[in-house]
């Protein structure tokens, strides 16, 4: 007997333990009146018969999918801001705004001043509405302290809240996020603090899977971000990189260079950095929530698709560039503005993004083995569920084989 049977889905899924490019990208199951039969938390039977279980969902036809992976967010976080928004309407833009001690550093002192207990109930609570939406895992960046010690704390709050909370949190260690006021007439000293102090620190205690640098102009330049994140190789981590989101340092190249698990943003990348992307095998994070909000550029996935990069779709849920946690939105923008279809999109804010994360073995596909982390969706069949847009689509929502009421 199963311990929990799902009847007469409309399964859609990619399928596979790896990233999907080029051709297959779009290739997913589709299959009608299929049930799915979950026993420990894992899928354990797919087919057309109706076997035995302790709980029974009908989804009554409607589309099934894996869970969303969001494999870009900055989850822990303290303040708000909300008054960039004019700022940004007047015309002013990211790094401007940086540059006057706003953005990053705006809530590098808010997340500095909050304790643990309130991150970690704010990022709960945004936990909760992710799953709601039917996102089920998620990676977090830190960023937010840019400190040793407030730094450590971030990661400390995602990892208990990895221990507590039903979706599943990836670590990321982000120090290298933006150069802190008190660094900034010589910020080669605060790139040795992050690559010979606090990566050993972070190491040692176990907080983070991996490590992203911001190389962009006026942040990391493309030498610091080789030196921390081969600081982070040394250390046993994966690393990660924000690359060319406004202008091209070479941040993708170095990416492939260093074998990196994902490149992130990407919008100012040219051919020769997708090719070598591609040739790397690293996964470009596309955000594109992130050019929605600024009123950017949107990244070149077409010619990323057409030189055999592998894309996957992260929501890049932060309080100043995207402050949106909803990946069925991004889901949609891209499929608008990417001119991905909707099996693209699927598998690139599913498998793809699992991959991103180094989570393909047991997330992002509807397979036999694989974690019982699924979404029944109000819509009759893929198409829909990028069709409509601004509501919450999601009807339930299946983790680890538990039901979850939206």
């Amino acid at each position: 007997m199963y311990d929990l049977l799902i009847k007469d889905c409309l399964l859609a899924t990619p399928q596979g333990n790896s990233a999907k490019k080029g051709a297959d990208f779009g290739e997913i199951l589709v299959q009608p009146h299929v049930n799915i039969g979950i026993s420990g938390g894992r899928i354990t039977y797919i087919g057309a018969e109706t076997p035995a279980a302790a709980q029974v969902v009908d989804a009554g036809g409607r589309l099934v999918t894996p869970g969303l992976v969001d494999c870009h967010t900055h989850l822990v976080f303290g303040g708000s801001r909300q008054n960039e928004l004019a700022l940004k309407l007047a015309g002013k833009d990211y790094l401007e705004i940086l540059a006057a001690g706003g953005g990053i550093l705006s809530t590098v002192a808010a997340t500095r001043a909050a304790d643990f207990d309130e991150l970690y109930s704010r990022a709960s609570g945004f936990l909760d509405d992710m799953l709601r939406h039917g996102t089920t895992t998620v990676e977090a960046k830190s960023g937010y302290g840019l400190d040793c010690d407030n730094e450590i704390k971030q990661l400390e709050v995602a990892k208990k809240l990895n221990e507590n909370h039903r979706v599943d949190v990836v670590s990321t260690f982000m120090a290298a996020h933006a150069i802190p006021a008190e660094h900034k007439a010589n910020p080669d000293v605060y790139v040795g603090l992050v690559a010979d102090t606090a990566i050993p620190a972070v190491a040692e205690k176990g907080l983070a899977e991996f490590c992203d640098i911001f190389c962009e102009k006026g942040v990391f330049d493309l030498a610091q971000s080789r030196r921390v994140l081969e600081a982070a190789k040394k250390a046993g981590m994966g690393v990660k990189i924000h690359a060319n989101e406004i202008n091209n340092l070479g941040g993708a190249i170095l990416a492939a260079g260093l074998g990196a698990t994902s490149a992130e943003h990407l919008i100012a990348s040219n051919e020769l950095d997708m090719e070598a992307l591609a040739s790397a095998g690293v996964v470009a994070v596309l955000l594109p929530t992130t050019s929605f909000y600024l009123g950017k550029d949107y990244a070149d996935a077409a010619k990323m698709l057409e030189k055999g990069v592998a894309i996957a779709i992260g929501s890049d849920f932060n309080p100043g560039s995207s402050p949106n946690f909803n990946l069925q939105l991004s889901m949609t923008i891209a499929c608008l503005k990417y001119r991905l279809n909707p099996a693209q999109v699927l598998t690139a804010a599913t498998l793809n993004s699992a991959c991103a994360i180094n989570r393909g073995e047991t997330k992002g596909s509807i397979e036999h083995g694989k974690d019982a982390d699924l979404v029944i969706w109000n819509c009759p069949d893929l198409d829909y569920l990028f069709y409509r847009f601004g509501n919450n689509q999601a009807h339930k929502v299946i983790k680890n084989g538990e039901v979850i009421e939206v």
